[in-house]
């Protein structure tokens, strides 16, 4: 997924050997007959001026998706590429928002592909749950390998204990299975909507139940962004989103649907 932070955003028209941890699905585990998104919310929650008045934009899109609550499972919540160097109030109260409509939070973390050290990981968990009190973590740039597997899992125990239960592993793609036994989600595809159209999924994520995988996907052709969430459960993901937004960061883009009066959707 990449780091990102605010320039100015615009919201518009995240069978193995090894040892399995134990994970809590906690909101996302509930009534899986209906799918849910997982959404990254790289939204600025301030207006940048006076005249910043469009639907979606800041405090605005949090307010959207804080009344579509009962499709979100989790909400991704990146202050600053992680949780910055100091509480930001307006952040604060969008988290504040978003708990008092029912929306679980995700700290994004960034893992640097295991370049950052465990530490540096627990450090920015620490000031989530200081600041921004999180029900989970969303671990971003994850490495697929199996050698890799120790390190990913120690950060999954270090978020538990933090009382952040909720671990989600984004590595874009499909790695090796043990991951998903390490976290409760894995984020097996990150990428445009055409690669969406053409995923072919490994025989092994047949071992999981689809709560176990979420897919994120960007580009999306306008008023088609709700069609990701019957392509998704295709090919083997409980949760997803879909953004019309491309570029350097597509997630400042809000999902159209969500743009929508709660009784007008129909999924």
């Amino acid at each position: 997924m990449g780091r990102y932070w605010w320039d100015r955003v615009i919201v518009g028209a995240m069978s193995t050997t090894v040892e399995t941890v134990e994970t809590a699905e906690g909101n996302a585990g509930a009534d899986m007959d209906e799918h849910r998104l997982l959404v990254p919310l790289y939204v600025y929650p301030g207006a940048w001026a006076e005249t910043e008045t469009r639907a979606g934009s800041g405090l605005r899109a949090w307010e959207a998706v804080a009344s579509h609550a009962a499709e979100v499972a989790w909400v991704v919540f990146n202050p600053a590429s992680g949780p910055g160097a100091e509480r930001l109030p307006e952040f604060a109260e969008a988290a504040r928002l978003l708990r008092a409509a029912g929306v679980s939070l995700l700290g994004y973390v960034d893992t640097d592909y295991a370049r950052r050290a465990h530490h540096q990981v627990v450090e920015d968990l620490e000031r989530y749950q200081e600041w921004y009190p999180v029900d989970g973590v969303f671990l971003d740039q994850v490495r697929t390998e199996r050698e890799l597997l120790p390190h990913y899992r120690r950060l999954a125990v270090a978020a538990r204990a933090l009382d952040a239960p909720q671990v989600v592993l984004n590595p874009g793609t499909h790695p090796d299975p043990g991951y998903a036994e390490v976290a409760d989600v894995v984020v097996t595809f990150e990428g445009d909507w055409a690669a969406h159209r053409e995923l072919l999924v490994p025989e092994w994520t047949a071992d999981f139940p689809d709560r176990r995988f979420a897919h994120l996907v960007h580009g999306a052709p306008p008023g088609r962004c709700g069609e990701v969430r019957d392509t998704a459960p295709a090919h083997g993901a409980g949760y997803s989103y879909a953004t019309t937004g491309s570029g350097d960061n597509p997630w400042s883009v809000l999902m159209d649907t969500l743009l929508e009066p709660v009784a007008q959707v129909s999924r």
